[in-house]
């Protein structure tokens, strides 16, 4: 099953564990995406008012790309199962 993230919060789990399973600290995944330590805690964190900018600097620094589908009718177990 691909990963699925419906929040914020959901993506910024996401992104955390790539950058672990890659070995990046939340620095060294700032200085790939030109952005702060800051940004990356904030966007794992999953708080509001991040911006879309970036979050796709931190998908590029990853080698990750988002695709968006039309959202499944699935039950909160399903989700749950995913992280």
């Amino acid at each position: 099953m691909e990963p699925l993230a419906r929040s914020p919060r959901q993506l910024g789990n996401l992104i955390q564990r790539q950058r672990k399973a890659r070995g990046l600290s939340q620095s060294e995944l700032a200085d790939l995406a030109g952005t702060r330590q800051e940004m990356v805690s904030k966007i794992e964190s999953g708080a509001p008012g991040s911006r879309i900018a970036s979050i796709c600097d931190l998908l590029a620094a990853l080698d990750l790309e988002m695709t968006l589908t039309p959202r499944t009718r699935s039950s909160t177990a399903d989700i749950a199962d995913i992280f």
